[in-house]
């Protein structure tokens, strides 16, 4: 390279770090300005999270950014990143008390990770929380005396005994409810225990998310709803999105979302550790798309294993959608036995018909996903 091209890349280069740091200036104004919005918003007690107004903002930026050459995902891809740091900035001014005579929260297993974050959001709104633990139950006629929220967070397999056992004696105006993945039994065993107000909760996420934007939980109604409609609009204030469902229904949908799925990516782990993989030479070899698939294994077994037992086998019907699943291999592995490419192309486009609309809507938001996984690759 002559010293002509090398003076020459030097100032072009010297140009793209100056805009740069104008970006670094515009991007702190940026987030200044959504802590005022955000400021304002948890005073009026509003939802973080604006789903109307992000879809419009960004249907704008993105026909800007064509009018000026700019490709629309890559605009796209930088207000969503940017959104997601202010989300994680906005829970720290707190969030609008909904009812400020509830009296005291008491999390029956608030050592726990999800407990601690339902503690802290909580908290964060101005309740007075108290956690019971395994090892406090002689205090726990003094902690429910003054108690509004009674919040039941322990490992699914000891969740309808500690209701039955233990929560007998409530006040009759306190909210019972619990945090658990499994909701018939649950929800039998709270109104069976208590007179008063019952709900249930699934929250759909793990206790490490960053914020509630977003996110879902599912609530299934139990007795006196009006008792606790607030902290439903508590719960949409802190960004949740609620989905409403009939325990049964729920529990039916988790046998395919969670236990089917879980059991799969545990024998997928199980099956690449007796094969001794090399993980290091699969993720040299890897296409994002497979990278992201062996993340979401080994995030499986970064966590407790207790838990993913809990759900797993919480749920015996579960064993009937595991068992289909197990057919369908044999049945597509017979095909490959057979080498019969077209009876896999017939079945291949039977499912893609099923799948509809769907399946360009999940290919269009797993590429978001694949650049996140691109851009953890070169970094």
């Amino acid at each position: 390279m002559n010293e002509k091209t090398t003076t020459e890349l030097e100032h072009l280069r010297g140009l793209i770090d100056g805009v740069d740091q104008q970006l670094l200036h515009l991007l702190r104004k940026r987030l200044d300005l959504v802590a005022q919005v955000g400021t304002v918003k948890h005073a009026a007690g509003l939802p973080i999270y604006a789903p109307q107004r992000e879809a419009a903002m960004l249907a704008k930026r993105r026909e800007e950014a064509k009018t000026m050459g700019i490709a629309p995902q890559l605009i796209e891809d930088i207000l969503r990143r940017l959104m997601r740091e202010s989300y994680l900035n906005e829970k720290d001014v707190g969030f609008k008390q909904v009812k400020n005579d509830l009296g005291s929260v008491v999390i029956v297993g608030g050592k726990g990770q999800l407990g601690g974050l339902f503690q802290q959001m909580l908290s964060l709104s101005g309740y007075q929380v108290k956690v019971l633990d395994k090892d406090d139950w002689q205090q726990a006629e003094t902690l429910f005396a003054d108690a509004g929220l009674v919040l039941v967070t322990v490992p699914i397999a000891i969740t309808c005994d500690i209701i039955r056992e233990k929560l007998t004696q409530l006040p009759q105006e306190c909210i019972l409810a619990d945090l658990t993945s499994i909701k018939t039994e649950p929800m039998n065993a709270m109104l069976a225990a208590h007179k008063g107000p019952v709900v249930g909760f699934h929250p759909m996420f793990g206790p490490d998310v960053g914020s509630l934007a977003k996110q879902v939980v599912v609530v299934c109604h139990g007795r006196e709803a009006d008792k606790y409609q607030w902290l439903l609009e508590q719960i949409e204030i802190w960004g949740a999105r609620i989905v409403e469902a009939e325990p049964e229904r729920h529990d039916n949908a988790m046998q395919l979302v969670q236990a089917m799925r879980h059991f799969s990516t545990f024998v997928y782990g199980l099956n690449l550790c007796k094969e001794e993989a090399d993980i290091e030479t699969l993720l040299q070899f890897s296409s994002p798309i497979y990278r992201l698939e062996l993340a979401m294994v080994g995030r499986l077994f970064a966590q407790s294993p207790e838990l993913y037992a809990d759900i797993i086998f919480a749920q015996q019907d579960s064993q009937h959608a595991i068992g289909d699943y197990l057919d369908n291999y044999r049945e597509a592995l017979e095909l490959l036995k057979r080498g019969d490419r077209d009876a896999f192309i017939s079945q291949f486009q039977t499912v893609a018909k099923w799948f509809g609309d769907f399946a360009p809507q999940f290919q269009r938001e797993s590429r978001m996903m694949l650049q996140s996984v691109n851009d953890m690759k070169t970094n």
